[in-house]
């Protein structure tokens, strides 16, 4: 027997925490944390390590497959599956045009190097398809909000928890999702560190969150309420111990009007629909403006609501009027191996660019982080005038990640051409007219490029491929490539059977004076702690190098703002609101079909609600009940929560398997779809950003028929 050590990392999410994959005469038998990483440590949470099971899952795609009848499959070899979705799409294109194409791609594909470039140059060389991703489902706000501000959607601070005062934390539970938009490994660990050497931490959640067992407070608030804290927060500033007056002086611009806008959102106004009483609000923001110095950052319960963009700016000017952007202890930029990573994503914080659709206006979709609201996915193929009649998704599951499953559902059993190329036959896939086998994350070479701009301690890695693929698994680059060529449009394979895939990566590693070939013979590079003094001489991309405190940009979005805060306070006392809740034993939907994840007592979603909101109810602790929203309902088991604020109730989110006859395990245990309840159509997104509303639903629960 052969047995090999070879060094990986984790592709679940931003960390990119570094493992050990043990190999037995070319099988991956076991995954260890790297306990000589020089950044991760060793830290690697149990959802990396059982990337394992994922890997060797008997019910992994390892063969194309055509779909000859609901539920029904055939295996094909390849050059049937790729002939055939080519001739399709040329037929369909010849009759309707490049609009009647359409792409997804979901929350894997960007933990994959390679399928970007590939991805993006097949969909260019069809035309003017039309784009979708899972981003509209989770942080679409954010190159918006970053835009408008500091002029590049590449722009992103990070909070410097290792040197902070005062840590402030909206919508995210680092115990649980490890922090997005932010790569740290052991984030409990670094803020356990923090508040023993003196920092203080608070989180601002619509529940009890785990990661305060550790370290830290929870300070509750109202689902889809946080930008009116962030308005109060900086207006009660501004009137008491105010602005930091060189840094607006030296670095803003248009800062009266940022003073004059929030000044309608006082304290003791936006107390009532946050559920924070106002002296609450007060001392909290003069407590984060005395801090010595200030960390801050949101996280997906921010970015899911209604007004994502608004909350990551005004996140912004907390951070900046204070003086803690730019500031050790602050608010901080970290370029990590491309060091024109800022510059990549420049635009204007002036108008936005719309699209007039049937369905409203939408954010133009192009450049980084702007696609299509998958909201309106099933209006464009069902109810638009020149519909979508085909659509490839890579690495997603919009049947169950997208709002609204039943219409979804109708829209892409409709089309006349569905292709999903994934490592299972998810419930999309299982729509799907052809079913493509992808290499897994073992099976492909990669580089943890998804940190760019977001690492708290700045380093690259490279992996090759563990074991070669499975069966007759491909990677996504060579599906599209071969596709490219099929369709007689530019394919990387036109530079032979050995292309050099990792020449832009090579571009972007010399910005920083390394390569390819000393990644590759190194491994992992530790790269240099961010300047924090170098924001504004050389990150901010505006025009005069200073902060836009009142961007032109979201004229419409706070004329909503206000709007919406009036809609919150006619509601009815009491009234319910629904969030959706990531857990330890679930990523998204693509962890669904592991036993391991599904033992004591995890086969199942449940409807968490404080005691008091059921008693109150005359509900009892494992009723079976029924929630209703204007959008769906669904039965599923109450389970009583204390950690829960008063007034809201949680479904964890990434269940709803029962139509996956593919992923045995997933659909015995199929639990209950929260986004079912979500809303879906025209006006359920944000128009700036296109960013669906996803939590704060208003919601009515009673006793199951």
């Amino acid at each position: 027997m052969t047995i090999q050590h070879k060094r990986t990392f984790c592709r679940v999410c931003e960390p990119s925490c570094g493992m050990i994959a043990t190999v037995e005469d070319g099988r991956l038998t076991a995954l260890q944390p790297d306990r000589e990483h020089p950044v991760t440590k060793g830290f690697v949470c149990h959802k990396g390590l059982y990337g394992l099971d994922i890997h060797n899952d008997p019910d992994r795609l390892n063969v194309p497959l055509r779909r000859v009848g609901p539920g029904k499959f055939e295996e094909i070899s390849w050059d049937e599956a790729l002939d055939g979705i080519a001739t399709g799409l040329q037929r369909i294109i010849a009759r309707d045009g490049a609009r009647a194409i359409a792409g997804y791609r979901g929350n894997p594909s960007a933990f994959n190097a390679l399928f970007g470039p590939a991805w993006g140059s097949f969909m260019a060389g069809l035309g003017d398809v039309r784009m979708f991703s899972s981003g509209t489902q989770d942080a679409a706000n954010k190159p918006v909000g970053a835009e408008a501000s500091f002029g590049s959607r590449t722009v992103h601070t990070i909070p410097d928890i290792a040197h902070t005062d005062f840590l402030l934390i909206f919508g995210e539970n680092p115990a649980v999702s490890h922090m997005t938009y932010m790569s740290i490994a052991d984030p409990v660990g670094v803020l356990r560190e923090a508040e023993a050497r003196g920092a203080r931490i608070v989180y601002v959640n619509p529940r009890t969150i785990e990661t305060a067992r550790f370290a830290g407070k929870v300070l509750h608030i109202r689902p889809d309420t946080d930008a009116y804290l962030m308005a109060a927060m900086l207006h009660e500033i501004d009137s008491t111990v105010g602005f930091d007056a060189d840094a607006v002086a030296r670095h803003g611009r248009n800062v009266d009007e940022l003073r004059a806008f929030v000044a309608a959102y006082p304290a003791e106004r936006v107390a009532g629909i946050t559920g924070i009483d106002a002296g609450t609000i007060r001392a909290l923001a003069r407590d984060y403006a005395a801090a010595a110095s200030a960390g801050i950052h949101i996280a997906t319960g921010v970015n899911m609501g209604r007004q994502g963009t608004q909350a990551y700016w005004l996140m912004n000017m907390l951070a900046f009027v204070t003086g803690n952007l730019g500031r050790k202890g602050g608010n901080i930029f970290s370029p990590g191996f491309y060091t024109r990573s800022a510059s990549a994503g420049r635009g204007s914080t002036d108008e936005a660019e719309y699209l007039d659709t049937p369905f409203g206006a939408v954010r133009k979709p192009g450049g980084v982080g702007i696609t299509l609201p998958g909201v309106l996915m099933a209006d464009m193929i069902l109810d638009e005038g020149d519909p979508i009649r085909a659509m490839i998704v890579n690495a997603g599951n919009p049947v169950l990640s997208v709002g609204g499953e039943a219409r979804t559902r109708r829209a892409l059993e409709s089309l006349e051409l569905l292709v999903c190329v994934d490592i299972y036959r998810s419930p999309t896939a299982e729509m799907a007219h052809y079913v493509l086998p992808a290499a897994g994350a073992f099976e492909r070479e990669d580089v943890n490029a998804l940190g760019i701009g977001l690492q708290h301690q700045p380093f690259v890695q490279y992996t090759d491929a563990v074991v070669a693929p499975a069966f007759e698994r491909k990677p996504e680059w060579w599906i599209y490539g071969q596709l490219a060529r099929r369709m007689g449009l530019p394919s990387i394979l036109d530079e032979g059977d050995h292309p050099d895939l990792w020449g832009r990566m090579n571009a972007m590693l010399r910005s920083s004076g390394h390569s390819m070939d000393e990644l590759r013979r190194d491994e992992v590079i530790v790269l240099a702690q961010p300047d924090p003094e170098a924001f504004f001489d050389s990150v901010i991309q505006t025009e005069d190098k200073r902060v836009e405190c009142f961007p032109p940009m979201l004229a419409v979005a706070r004329e909503r703002m206000e709007a919406i805060f009036r809609e919150l306070d006619a509601e009815p006392r009491g009234q319910l609101k629904l969030i959706t809740r990531r857990d330890g034993y679930m990523m998204n939907t693509w962890y669904a079909n592991l036993p391991r994840m599904k033992r004591k007592g995890r086969d199942r979603n449940f409807l968490l609600m404080h005691p008091d909101d059921a008693r109150s109810r005359q509900l009892h602790d494992g009723a079976k009940v029924n929630v209703r929203s204007q959008w769906g309902e669904r039965d599923i088991e109450l389970k009583f929560d204390a950690d829960m604020m008063p007034g809201v109730v949680a479904i964890n989110h990434g269940w709803g398997h029962g139509t996956a006859a593919g992923m045995r395990v997933a659909s015995a245990t199929a639990g209950v779809n929260a986004n079912a309840l979500l809303p879906s159509g025209p006006g359920t997104f944000e128009p700036v950003s296109n960013q669906a509303h996803m939590t704060g639903i208003s919601v009515e629960v009673t006793v199951a028929r």
